[in-house]
């Protein structure tokens, strides 16, 4: 399984970006996808995930901001991120889990003026 995320980039504070992350390969069944972050010194901390049946979970610091959504025909999971803060800088990975767990490259998001 292959995780290629892509819409990241610079983006001033409280504007938006959509990341988007589309899975290819061989699987028996998606079980959930999700989003997580990461900056330099910190411990890769969960940001929101989705179920094949699309129930959503998000972390505190993102509800009312975020929102995760999924495509199953095309194997795809967006973040769309608004109302963006200095802090949401990170580099944000895809995760999905089939039989066991795989992560994207990681796209890096910095909000900034």
């Amino acid at each position: 399984v292959q995780l290629v995320e892509t819409g990241g980039g610079l983006v001033q504070p409280g504007g938006s970006l959509r990341l988007s992350c589309a899975a290819s390969g061989s699987w028996f069944r998606i079980y959930s996808m999700g989003w997580y972050r990461q900056v330099p010194g910190k411990q890769r901390e969960l940001v929101a995930t989705i179920t094949s049946g699309g129930s959503a979970n998000y972390a505190d610091f993102v509800k009312g901001r975020f929102t995760i959504s999924r495509d199953s025909a095309k194997n795809t999971v967006y973040l769309q991120m608004n109302s963006l803060k200095p802090d949401d800088t990170a580099v944000y990975y895809c995760k999905t889990d089939t039989t066991r767990s795989y992560w994207g490259q990681g796209t890096q998001v910095t909000v900034s003026s």
